[in-house]
């Protein structure tokens, strides 16, 4: 039997992603996404050893809310969707207002090391594309 309570008692903190480089995954994701680091994750000045970026690192909102999280691993097949061994487990949606910034997007996404998967940028109930990050980690931008 199971009890239930009023609330849930949890409260979800951040998404985390597996990579075999996390300080290249995060600067992907903090320049695409405009995202901070935690206090103590920034890169170290040049020459300096990276030790957190071969660990763990955070990124927040400037406001300071968690969002994504960086956990290094020794070795990620990388995703092979839409077809294949290695499905995607897990994505990040992001949207766009419009399909010219859609559009934009798709050139910010190409220029930081991002590889485009899927193409419906024409279809008239949702414009979107899918894109792999630098891990091969699939995440769509579509317009909502």
């Amino acid at each position: 039997m199971v009890t239930v309570t009023d609330g849930p008692g949890l409260r979800l903190c951040q998404v985390v992603l597996d990579c075999t480089d996390a300080r290249a995954l995060a600067e992907f994701y903090r320049a695409l996404l405009g995202l901070v680091y935690r206090p103590g994750d920034e890169p170290p000045a040049a020459g300096e050893p990276d030790g957190r970026g071969r660990d763990w690192l955070v990124l927040r909102t400037s406001e300071g809310a968690p969002q994504l999280a960086f956990q290094q691993v020794e070795r990620l097949p990388a995703a092979t969707w839409p077809e294949g061994e290695v499905p995607q487990q897990l994505h990040l949606d992001l949207t766009v207002p419009s399909v010219a910034e859609l559009d934009r997007q798709h050139e910010r996404v190409l220029a930081l090391g991002g590889r485009l998967l899927l193409d419906r940028v024409d279809d008239p109930d949702e414009p979107l594309r899918v894109y792999a990050d630098p891990a091969g980690h699939p995440f769509c931008v579509f317009v909502a």
